[in-house]
């Protein structure tokens, strides 16, 4: 409707004679601007499909624009010598028509993000919504207040303030606050460790503990947490400072006196005597290897006690949200901040993790580079759990995933018929993204798709940004490369995961997409069946959850306590955080 409206609307214009002399590119812009505006009142007047029958006020006249803005950009282009290739907003302007209108970019994220932080600082917060070809949900009322004020905690109490230097000289002596009931200000400090998925999970786990309970977050910065990531919080800083009195802090672990569990089992703290004097910090031990007795975390009782303590270490290696779900303490809060509460991690994460400005160039040239131009972009992330590194079984398990569930067309066999193909213009495309630490998998998904023609006549091309062959903790370069992976993996249409995997789990939270899940295979050389299966909730999985129903005392099935947690699809025993009603 939109071209015939232009196109009556250019009818009504009288054409010059060939002599007048040629346009401008200036000119050229003017001339197709009125037919724009021309156009632009009949759609006004034709009413929304559905319930709602208001007229549509920007819809039509923004695609009338955008209709002027490219066909203009060539004539410019030819006019000044086509000195240069076309610009990339030219190019997703162009895409934006072709696959229907873009949805407008909320930059601040239906306010989960505050305004006003400098732009040059951190060109990812500002710009990833234009990248995104779903606008992602939103965040509740209550959620972006807290969040407001979280902020001001953090700017209040945060390093270089008086109160950190105070807190800091009170952790320095060992003593506790001298005042009754909780201080004023309190800390949270999260220990950065193993690989970058797993820290990714691990902070966003400590931040919402920290909100849970009005704590500062301090992120050691060790492995590059602040070369990788933007600062969150405005006005301040999130990475705790290198002067911090507990030097051995990265080297705390599950036998370290100063942990909750061993300070309760040795009577310096107690769960029961509210009255007690109190110790300058406490060890909080949630990584893989902890005990049931460093699982009593989740407890209420616990956490009383713990609520005073005025600086708090925290060890984990994984996504304790359905834990924090357990604690009966915070499901009111928790309901609150979260109405749909699969949406946890999608929320934070796009909170709290901004590419740096030069994870977010390699972020930006690859995708325009390879997958703008795609009518979908399919995200594949292989992760080799065996010791075979190239398995047919594993590629088998992804093709045959990917075309039993329409992600990716079928392969015609040899001397059959070719699909009547559309001319090039017109014809479906598809842009693979693969992420692995090897190659061999990108390499024969993308000589299937080259050698043999699709069943749908659609044009399938296969990218895969880099193969590092094995994990290198710690490597700046290497979590450079997996920081830009991730979030081109999160930028895709629809997403194929490895079950288990902490690198596809930050993709589907920041997407905001529910994947298909590759399970793992009891018998390696077995393909499973089926070979994936769609996931529950967009929600990464606990791997290490507790096994203890705190209400009775005793040992339960902790999937089966709150409606909001149960089972993992790829991890029997783990917990996740599930839609209401699932």
């Amino acid at each position: 409707m939109l071209r015939r409206d232009v196109e009556a609307g250019s009818e009504t214009v009288a054409v010059p004679p060939r002599k007048t002399r040629q346009r401008s590119a200036g000119s050229v812009a003017g001339h197709w601007l009125r037919h724009a505006e021309a156009a632009a009142p009949a759609c006004i007047r034709r009413p929304m499909k559905g319930l709602d029958r208001r007229p549509r006020r920007w819809g039509c006249a923004a695609n009338a624009v955008l209709l002027a803005f490219i066909i203009t950009v060539p004539s410019m282009v030819v006019f000044f010598g086509a000195r240069t290739s076309a610009p990339a907003v030219w190019i997703n302007a162009a895409n934006a028509l072709r696959l229907g209108s873009a949805p407008a970019h909320d930059r601040l994220l239906g306010g989960l993000l505050a305004d006003g932080v400098d732009e040059r600082s951190c060109h990812s917060r500002h710009q990833s919504a234009m990248y995104r070809r779903r606008a992602g949900r939103q965040p509740s009322p209550y959620l972006v207040s807290k969040l407001r004020q979280h902020e001001a905690l953090q700017r209040r109490c945060g390093p270089g303030t008086a109160a950190y230097s105070h807190a800091q000289e009170q952790l320095r002596s060992g003593k506790s606050h001298a005042s009754v009931g909780s201080p004023e200000c309190k800390y949270l400090v999260s220990i950065s460790y193993r690989g970058l998925g797993n820290r990714i999970l691990a902070t966003a786990s400590a931040f919402l503990y920290a909100v849970l309970t009005d704590r500062v977050l301090l992120v050691d910065p060790s492995n590059e947490m602040g070369e990788l990531f933007c600062e969150p919080f405005p006005g301040t800083t999130w990475l705790l400072p290198p002067d911090f009195p507990l030097t051995s802090y990265t080297n705390f672990s599950i036998q370290t006196a100063e942990s909750h569990a061993n300070m309760v089992k040795n009577k310096v703290i107690s769960t029961v005597d509210v009255a007690q004097g109190l110790p300058a910090f406490a060890y909080i031990h949630l990584d893989h290897d902890a005990t049931g007795e460093d699982k009593q975390f989740y407890c209420d009782e616990d956490q009383r006690v713990l609520r005073d303590i005025q600086w708090l270490v925290m060890r984990t290696d994984s996504y304790i949200v359905p834990g924090l779900f357990l604690v009966m303490a915070f499901q009111e809060e928790l309901d609150m901040l979260f109405p749909e509460p699969d949406t946890v991690f999608h929320h934070l994460g796009r909170y709290l993790f901004h590419p740096s400005n030069h994870v977010w160039g390699l972020v930006t040239r690859y995708h325009d580079a390879y997958l703008a131009a795609a009518h979908q972009r399919v995200g594949i992330q292989v992760r080799v759990f065996g010791s075979a590194p190239n398995s047919p079984e594993l590629l088998e398990q992804i093709t045959t995933c990917a075309q039993k569930e329409g992600l990716l067309p079928e392969l015609l066999t040899a001397g059959a018929p070719a699909a009547t193909t559309s001319p090039p213009f017109r014809r479906r495309s598809k842009a693979v993204l693969v992420t692995s630490l090897k190659a061999w998998y990108y390499d024969k998904l993308k000589s299937m798709y080259w050698e043999h023609a699709t069943v749908t006549g659609e044009a399938v091309g296969v990218h895969q940004p880099s193969h590092e062959e094995y994990q290198h903790f710690g490597a700046r370069s290497h979590d450079t490369k997996a920081w830009a992976e991730i979030y081109l993996l999160s930028l895709t249409d629809v997403l194929v995961t490895s079950g288990g995997s902490t690198f596809g789990y930050v993709a589907q939270g920041l997407s905001g997409l529910t994947p298909w899940v590759m399970f793992k295979p009891d018998n390696g050389s077995v393909v499973p069946n089926p070979p994936c299966g769609r996931d529950v909730s967009m929600e990464p999985c606990f791997h290490a959850p507790p096994f203890y129903d705190c209400r009775i005392k005793q040992g339960a099935d902790t999937g089966k306590i709150v409606p909001q947690v149960q089972h993992c699809i790829d991890v029997a025993w783990g917990l996740k955080v599930v839609p209401p009603n699932t």
